[in-house]
């Protein structure tokens, strides 16, 4: 079975990022296949109503997969059967997140470097899903592909019908060139389907990537953020065109509205902040009012920052854009 298409283009999990409206943003430039935010097997065990907003999956989603990260096998076993009242297109177990919150619970990357126990607890969401399983790891080791093609090739005598190899090892976080060469030999080493990921911000990186690895698709995460447009540009390359300044305020417009819509304005207003800033990044704005809007408190002062944008974006910034025309964050003066 294939999950996904060839050259797919994937939105990675991304713990308090994926969420509804941030797929639906990243849906209007060509998202197909995305994931919900990672959630721990624990919490929807204990607290799910907590965590149901992150299983929430829009009417028109095309393809939706939710991604649980666990140390506990009671807890998979239980969340995993939840999960399967749900429609979700597959369910991914987390292998490599690096992140002390995760890892100081034996879970994420470090579940990953004990091979046999991660293939324990994979086994146990296998054989409880009643929809397709995949997973995500990190490499193990740069200098030897060995503990890495160990816990893939484990991983799909397992189940899994999908891999995604993170390239770069727990401790760089996300920091550093990918091991292409490690990813390439996993890609080889498989009947199944191999995703990268890691660093692919923009057209350079993705062609390097497909270039380097030899995967059969591509996992973006980090590089989505402020930047739906990423999707257009990879999937279109011969006929896009980056937004205007106008095209960039409508479409985080969207996406804020989109965020105090889901959780409503006082919690909405707070998780925007991040998303407001993403959209502004590298993108030609004084670094003063970019400093006020991290503070925005309400739905009226978004609005408003909104429609004073325009007079602190930078002048300069045109010139600049158009010397770098290859960059990853770029706008067009139109």
């Amino acid at each position: 079975m294939n999950l996904y298409a060839d050259n797919a283009l994937l939105l990675a999990p991304l713990s308090g990022y994926t969420d509804l409206p941030y797929r639906e943003t990243m849906r209007r430039f060509g998202c197909y296949y995305a994931f919900t935010e990672m959630i721990d097997a624990s919490a929807l065990v204990y607290a799910r109503q907590r965590t149901e907003h992150m299983l929430t999956r829009g009417a028109d989603e095309p393809w939706l997969g939710v991604q649980l990260v666990s140390n506990n096998p009671e807890h998979l076993a239980i969340a995993v059967k939840l999960l399967n009242n749900y429609h979700f297109d597959a369910v991914d177990f987390n292998l490599g997140c690096p992140v002390p919150k995760v890892t100081k619970k034996g879970a994420g990357a470090a579940l990953g470097r004990n091979i046999e126990r991660a293939l324990d607890l994979f086994a146990i969401i296998s054989e409880n899903s009643t929809h397709p399983v995949t997973a995500k790891v990190r490499i193990l080791d740069r200098g030897d592909a060995e503990p890495t093609l160990k816990l893939v090739k484990g991983l799909v005598e397992r189940g899994a019908q999908a891999v995604t190899v993170h390239g770069r090892i727990a401790k760089e976080f996300y920091s550093g060139v990918p091991a292409f060469d490690i990813i390439r030999q996993c890609k080889e080493a498989l009947p199944v389907k191999v995703i990268a990921n890691g660093g692919v911000m923009g057209l350079e990186t993705y062609d390097e990537m497909r270039r380097e690895s030899g995967c059969d698709a591509v996992m973006i995460a980090r590089g989505s953020m402020g930047n739906p447009w990423l999707f257009s540009e990879l999937q279109n390359r011969c006929s896009y065109t980056p937004p205007s300044l106008a095209e960039l305020l409508d479409v985080m417009k969207f996406h804020v509205l989109g965020l105090l819509d889901f959780y409503g304005e006082e919690k909405g207003i707070r998780v925007a902040r991040k998303t407001i800033l993403d959209y502004l990044r590298g993108r030609g704005f004084q670094g003063e009012w970019r400093g006020r809007a991290a503070l925005v408190g309400s739905k009226e002062e978004f609005l408003r920052l909104l429609a004073e944008a325009p007079q602190y974006h930078n002048e300069e910034y045109w010139r600049t854009a158009d010397a770098g025309k290859n960059a990853d964050r770029r706008l067009s003066n139109r």
